[in-house]
Parts: structure tokens; C-alpha cells; sequence
């Protein structure tokens, strides 16, 4: 399910199925026609625990007994066995392909993953389901399967319906369902409800690009809503038009399934928590008139937003991801930050420092004061690390813990 972003982290994140890959079922050089037994399913597997499971999976399924097929079409798989993964994933370089395996296999290995699965069987002539069948067996081919996974826009899901849509072509229409009437990135929130450090890891990665509406049909991107859509989707055979589902079926049940269990937002009651205890230090600082602590902690804060700042600026200019393009996170995470810390570890005297810490906290301010105002929604755990940044760097820019008013207290 995965354009881009996600950073899928967005790792995968989008139903990818890596056991699923091997033991591929053989593809015939002329698929042959499908019997009146047969029949076509999109299958939907809801989330799991590992993160790349967390938004579920979409897969086509071809069942015809007369002919002892039973196969799953699944366009989310990838090779994590790849050396260069892990750098192809960050620069955005994601291949995936479209794998054929046994269906009985898979349902088995969503069983051991403690994952449903609901089955959509589709309502349509013989002819429309050898149609499909044949696409499908053409991507297939080793020259065909592989394509470039985009998280929001080209993944697992999207690609079931385009198989559908190249096979039928206007024969079959999705309607205005579903409306999500939400932005992309407040789609993904309730799937990343039971991973707090997943969810703080999309709102700092994904720009502006992620806080537009979603239309109708962008929302297939995600398997939840694809199965919406093709419940109210209809197909055409001559004059007679019909719903595109014929019946619904769960497939595979787990007692005591929950999605997506809510967990306790720890990233930001850390947040406040540093913020709290930033006050009582400086305060403490400010009274006993005990002005020189040394400067790592600040350092370790300006090092740590620094990084984050480099990592945005990395995922905007350099990589391939679209939606990780202006990213207002910037006007807080400073690259900049990570010289500041060095310097002010090395040569906290050093001509400019105190000046550029004024900046920061000035610019500290305006991002609090302007928090609900700015065009990107920024992640509620980061409003106290900014809080922190602007009073450690506004204390120190006031000199309450230079050089000079430490001298001038220790005569």
C-alpha cells in the first residue's frame, strides 16, 4: 500500500509480505481461459504486529478448481535480503513486485501472523474474469513484475485496482466512496496508534505535500479504504450493470483480534517531561546564582534537533520521496545546530555563538506562537522540545551562562 513515504518506515508499511515471496506458482506462456467455475477475489489481510504490517494488505485471488488453480496475486513484496536495502530505502529507490503463490500458503502465513482476512468475491462474467486473470499472468513475467513503489500513490492496493482497471477498462467504475475527508497524514494516524515512535517518525519526515485532502481515489492507497471502494463499485457487462462484489466473505478469523490498540503516547509525555525539567534546571541556574553548568546537556539538545533537521533536509533535497518536501520542521530543526553543539562544547567564547543562540530562540518563539498557523501539521510531542530549545538557548544568549557572568560570580 505504500507511495512513498512511507517512510511504507515506511517501511513496508504497507502489507509487505516478505514470506510470501518464494516457492512462486508457474505461470503458463498463454494463460488459459478460466472455467464457469471459476472465480476472482480481492482478498484484504488486516494489519499486524511488525511495523511493516501495519496498514494490512491487498492481494487478488484466482480460484478455479475445474483447472487446480488457487492463487494470490501479491503485488507487496520486495527483497529485504538485499544488501542495499536499508540505503535504497532511505534515498527512495523501493522496488517491489508482483508475487504468484499458492493461496493456501499465504492464508497460512497470515494465520501465523494472528492476521484476518476478508474475501471479496467480484461479480463478473467468465469472459471479465479470464480478462483479469491474463493481466495478472502477464505481470507476472519476470520482464513485467517489478515496479517502483510509491507509498500514497503506487503500492499494493492501488496496483490491485489498476489491474482491475486495465483488464475492464470502463466496464467497471469506482463511485465517490469512500470520502475520507481527511489529509493523507491524518489517514495514517489511526494505524500507527499503537506505535507512538512510528507516528512522530511520519509527521517528521513527511511535508506539506502529505497535509492535502485526499480525493475518493486516492484513498485506495490504503486496503481498508480499497475494500470500501470496491463494495460500492460497480461493473458493466452489455446493458446490465451490477454491484462489483458479489458477496463478502471472512475468509480467516483471530479471537481476540485488535488492529490497532491504543498506546500510551510516550514520545510526547517525554517531551514534556524534558520541558519540565529545562524550566526547574534554569530556574534553579537563575536562582542560587550557580551559572555554569558546563555545556553538554545544551550541546546533547542542539545535537539531537541538528540531527533531525539534517535528516528532513536529506529526505527533501536528496531522496526521490515527493511527499517529504517542504517540511516546515525546518523552521525549528536547524541543521545549523549540529556546529552549534560542537562549538559551543569546544569554544562556548567563540565570536557569534551567543548571537546565534538569540536567533534560535527567537525563532523558537515564533514557531510556538505560530504552532496552529502554519500550513504542515507539526507532531504534538515536538511544541515542548521547541519550548526547550527556546528557553536553553535563550538563557544562555542572556548570558546566564557565559563565561563572563560565571567569572564575575566566582571573584
Amino acid at each position: 500500500m505504500a507511495p512513498s513515504v512511507s517512510i511504507r518506515s515506511l517501511l513496508c508499511a504497507l502489507g509487505v509480505t516478505l514470506l510470501l515471496g518464494g516457492g512462486a506458482a508457474p505461470l503458463s506462456a498463454q494463460p488459459p481461459r478460466l472455467s464457469a467455475e471459476s472465480e476472482v477475489s480481492m482478498v484484504t489481510i488486516l494489519p499486524g504486529d511488525p511495523v511493516y504490517s501495519m496498514f494490512g494488505h491487498s492481494a487478488l485471488r484466482v480460484h478455479d478448481p475445474a483447472q487446480n488453480i488457487d492463487r494470490l496475486y501479491n503485488y507487496g513484496t520486495f527483497d529485504f535480503s538485499d544488501p542495499l536495502f536499508i540505503p535504497k530505502f532511505a534515498y527512495g529507490h523501493l522496488r517491489y513486485f508482483l508475487s504468484v503463490v499458492p493461496y493456501q500458503r499465504a492464508l497460512r502465513a497470515y494465520r501465523q501472523q494472528r492476521r484476518p482476512v476478508l474475501e471479496q468475491t467480484l461479480n463478473l462474467t467468465r469472459t471479465q474474469r479470464t480478462a483479469l486473470f491474463r493481466v495478472l499472468q502477464v505481470n507476472a513475467r519476470p520482464e513485467n513484475r517489478h515496479y517502483q513503489y510509491v507509498f500514497f500513490f503506487d503500492n499494493c492496493s492501488t496496483r490491485v485496482r489498476d489491474a482491475l482497471e486495465q483488464a475492464l477498462g470502463d466496464a467497471v467504475q469506482f463511485g465517490r466512496r469512500p470520502r475520507p475527508d481527511a489529509t493523507f497524514r491524518h489517514m495514517l494516524d489511526p494505524y500507527a496508534a499503537n506505535l507512538p515512535l512510528v507516528d512522530l517518525s511520519f509527521d517528521l519526515a513527511l511535508g506539506t505535500p502529505a497535509d492535502r485532502r485526499v480525493t475518493p481515489r486516492e484513498a485506495h492507497f490504503l486496503p481498508d479504504y480499497l475494500f470500501e471502494a470496491f463494495a460500492h463499485a460497480t461493473v458493466q457487462s452489455g446493458d446490465t450493470t451490477r454491484a462489483l462484489v458479489a458477496r463478502t466473505d471472512t475468509t480467516q478469523w483471530i479471537d481476540g483480534y485488535e488492529a490497532t490498540p491504543t498506546a500510551f503516547p510516550w514520545p510526547l509525555a517525554a517531551g514534556w517531561t524534558i520541558l519540565v525539567l529545562t524550566l526547574g534546571w534554569t530556574g534553579w541556574q537563575a536562582t542560587t546564582g550557580r551559572r555554569r553548568p558546563g555545556g553538554a546537556g545544551d550541546a546533547l539538545l542542539l545535537a539531537a534537533v541538528g540531527v533531525t533537521g539534517l535528516l528532513a533536509c536529506f529526505l527533501w533535497f536528496v531522496s526521490t520521496y515527493a511527499v517529504t518536501d517542504h517540511n516546515w520542521n525546518l523552521l525549528w530543526a536547524w541543521p545549523t545546530h549540529l556546529i552549534a553543539a560542537t562549538v559551543l562544547l569546544w569554544r562556548p567564547s567563540a565570536p557569534g555563538l551567543r548571537t546565534y543562540l538569540a536567533a534560535t530562540a527567537v525563532g523558537a518563539a515564533v514557531v510556538a506562537l505560530g504552532w496552529t498557523w502554519w500550513p504542515q501539521d507539526l507532531h504534538a510531542a515536538v511544541f515542548p522540545i521547541v519550548l526547550t530549545v527556546g528557553v536553553r538557548t535563550g538563557w544562555r544568549a542572556l548570558g546566564g551562562a557565559g563565561p563572563g557572568s560565571a567569572r564575575g560570580l566566582e571573584g
